[in-house]
């Protein structure tokens, strides 16, 4: 995800939401698709994941919901804690696996807590933790690229 940057950023008029179609905007399972640091970004985000993870790779519903669930998550903890103008969010297939990445310019480390059962807040990478099959996070000289990856096969 690092170098040259040739993905498109998905912007909205001031006081909408960036609620574009999926299309519209670009691919993430071609190139990074660049969110502005909105909390919209977080809806079109799963718009663009449904889209890949079903339409294009006709993957299984289950899959594609805990899938859609955890971009929502990484691309909301980016939005609330890195202060970043944009974040980028890419996908990858290989055989038996998707991975999911959204890139941040913050080096920021993201922090897995213990979660409790009147919490109501701050379950994103517990999420992310229970229902990925891996996830981490690559430092990279500007920023970080934070990822998990989730079976495609026996599920």
């Amino acid at each position: 995800m690092a170098g040259v940057n040739t993905a498109r950023t998905a912007s909205a008029p001031e006081g909408e939401p960036a609620s574009a179609a999926p299309g519209e905007i670009g691919d993430p399972t071609v190139e990074e698709v660049r969110l502005p640091n909105l909390p919209e970004s977080a809806r079109t985000a799963r718009a663009l994941a449904r889209s890949a993870l079903v339409t294009r790779w006709g993957l299984p519903a289950d899959l594609a919901e805990d899938t859609v669930l955890l971009v929502s998550e990484l691309v909301g903890n980016a939005v609330r804690h890195t202060g970043a103008p944009a974040l980028g969010l890419r996908m990858h297939r290989r055989r038996g696996r998707i991975r999911v990445e959204v890139r941040d310019p913050s080096r920021g480390l993201p922090c897995l807590l213990p979660v409790h059962e009147l919490d109501v807040s701050g379950r994103g990478l517990f999420l992310v933790d229970h229902l990925s099959d891996r996830w981490g996070v690559d430092l990279l000289p500007h920023g970080k690229t934070t990822w998990f990856e989730m079976r495609t096969e026996d599920r």
